[in-house]
């Protein structure tokens, strides 16, 4: 068998599958098509799996409650990548907090889960493959994408070990390139 970097992305799909992880192609979600799960290609975030997570992990809370969650994870709250992915961090581990109103009509912070981590089982697992990210003139294809409640967390770029030019500092840069923008993209739905 010829070494090329499509075996090592087939292999590394299939040890996801193993893991429990749902795998889909990204041209199986593009915007055009009829399973699409963005609205453009400038989408990071899976919105419906999103908006779904939320619904299921916090079942007592209303749709007002969990809208104002989904706009706060969607927005960006700061002016700086790294202030945002440090939010993004907190809210993801720690939970979203919401003003609601509550069944006796009284006001009140209620904190809002992203996931679950007390039963991993329950959060929705998905690799992407060939997840494409356009805005402008740039566009982006990492090779694989992990999203966990429609929430991109992880991105993982291949390279052929056959090709000569494919050394860990190209590897390193491109991975640099591809999740500073995918993680600008995650917060402002707006890429490059």
């Amino acid at each position: 068998m010829r070494f090329i970097e499509s075996v090592v992305e087939e292999a590394a799909l299939a040890w996801f599958e193993t893991l429990g992880f749902s795998i889909r192609n990204g041209l199986e979600i593009a915007p055009e098509e009829l399973t699409a799960e963005r609205g453009n290609y400038s989408e990071t975030v899976l919105s419906e799996r999103l908006r779904d997570a939320l619904a299921n992990l916090n079942p007592h809370l209303a749709l007002e409650t969990l809208d104002e969650a989904f706009r706060k994870i969607t927005v960006p709250q700061h002016v700086t990548l790294i202030a945002n992915n440090r939010a993004f961090h907190k809210m993801l581990v720690d939970g979203i907090a919401v003003e609601s109103r509550r069944k006796d009509d009284s006001m009140g912070t209620e904190i809002i889960r992203l996931v679950n981590f007390e039963d991993p089982e329950a959060n929705d697992w998905l690799v992407v493959n060939q997840f494409t990210v356009v805005e402008g003139q740039h566009n982006r294809r990492p090779d694989t994408v992990i999203f966990v409640n429609g929430l991109p967390l992880g991105v993982i770029e291949l390279k052929n070990a056959a090709d000569e030019n494919a050394d860990i500092w190209a590897a390193f840069n491109q991975l640099q390139l591809i999740s500073s923008r995918f993680l600008r993209c995650s917060f402002t739905m707006q890429c490059w």
